[in-house]
């Protein structure tokens, strides 16, 4: 069965589909990215993909698991680098909060992946790792990212005060603002604001945008504030995730919650 949104419309260069809960969205994401990955592996042989690790993700992954393995929309996973777009300074790979953790528990232990770049946070030299990660990002072009957005329009953990456009980097430490460290505590990922570290590794907006595509999945009605900047606001570093409007391959899969506070919110 094919996901079907109950409405679509772009905004600029991006469509969006809007899908009934959480579990068609997803579903319709899953179909869409596994697609188009057994369409790049058959072509090249390979493919590199950049996954999210959060809450919002929960759908699409264990739908990807599902879909990817068999007809049309298999994914032959061991032809497929991945990487993830971020992780809290000085956490362990083993540590609860971790996102390296969190793709290993949702996806990565459920798949024979044929190579996975982790995000090392806990190396004392932050700027060795990030330069490390760089390089790795930077061999081949990739190819999809799934992303998330933000309560207060981040792409990865690129908040509104340090978000560049044109960023010279490809991976950064920054530290987070309050709004982001708030939301770790209302995903239930940490028990208190004081919990939540302050910096963390980010792979930084001229990755998302050299990306071949981007498959965006915003779930709730905690992001209803952040897709209406993102579709229907201006293009500004205020909300980070308003310059996905100018990707020319990417989609945005909300729910009728998340879509709530668009001025024609779906029916």
């Amino acid at each position: 069965m094919t996901a079907q949104p109950s409405r679509y419309f772009t905004a600029g260069r991006l469509a969006v589909e809007v899908h009934a809960d959480r579990p068609a969205l997803g579903l319709a994401a899953a179909q869409a990215a596994a697609a188009y990955l057994h369409d790049v592996i058959a072509a090249r042989g390979e493919a590199r993909v950049i996954f999210a690790c959060a809450p919002s993700q929960n759908e699409f992954l264990s739908s990807l698991l599902t879909v990817s393995r068999t007809g049309h929309t298999a994914v032959d996973w061991s032809r497929v680098t991945a990487f993830h777009m971020d992780d809290y300074v000085g956490l362990a790979g083993t540590h609860p909060q971790s996102f390296r953790r969190y793709l290993h528990e949702h996806f990565l232990s459920q798949v024979k992946i044929g190579r996975f770049h982790p995000l090392p946070a806990e190396e004392p030299d932050a700027a060795a790792v990030a330069a490390r990660y760089s390089a790795l990002l930077a061999e081949k072009p990739i190819d999809l990212i799934a992303l998330g957005i933000g309560e207060n329009g981040h792409i990865a953990f690129n908040d509104p005060p340090v978000a560049d456009f044109e960023d010279p980097q490809l991976v950064k430490v920054v530290e987070l603002d309050r709004a982001c460290r708030e939301q770790q505590v209302a995903d239930g990922c940490f028990p208190n604001f004081d919990a939540v570290p302050r910096h963390a590794f980010t792979l930084t907006v001229s990755v998302f945008r050299r990306a071949t595509r981007l498959s965006i999945h915003v779930p709730g009605p905690r992001k209803a504030s952040a897709v209406r900047a993102t579709v229907e606001g201006p293009i500004t570093t205020a909300c980070p995730a308003s310059i996905l409007r100018l990707h020319p391959a990417a989609t945005l899969f909300i729910d009728r919650a998340a879509s709530a506070l668009l001025s024609s919110p779906a029916p």
